[in-house]
């Protein structure tokens, strides 16, 4: 074996290690809280794009729809965030 190879080895094993302290010390994320951060970053992603939109729209029909689809995506963020909170 190389002495090149060697270092490369320990260096391997010593980032290994220092990963494996890094995941030990992170909290786990449980299922539900995936979920819901993943509901959030959906919805927050829905507001923006329709809120884009509702910008650069001049039909007032069109319009009308964003501001409904905005009311709803504020109500479901709201829900959210009173799960959260819990």
């Amino acid at each position: 074996m190389s002495r090149g190879h060697e270092v490369k080895s320990v260096q391997e094993q010593w980032l290994d290690a220092e990963a494996a302290k890094d995941q030990k010390r992170k909290p786990r994320k449980t299922p539900e809280l995936i979920e819901h951060e993943k509901q959030l970053e959906s919805l927050q992603l829905s507001h923006t794009r329709v809120t884009r939109e509702l910008e650069a729209t001049t039909n007032e029909q069109r319009r009308k729809q964003l501001r409904a689809a905005l009311k709803h995506l504020d109500a479901e963020l709201a829900k959210l965030a009173k799960l959260a909170s819990r």
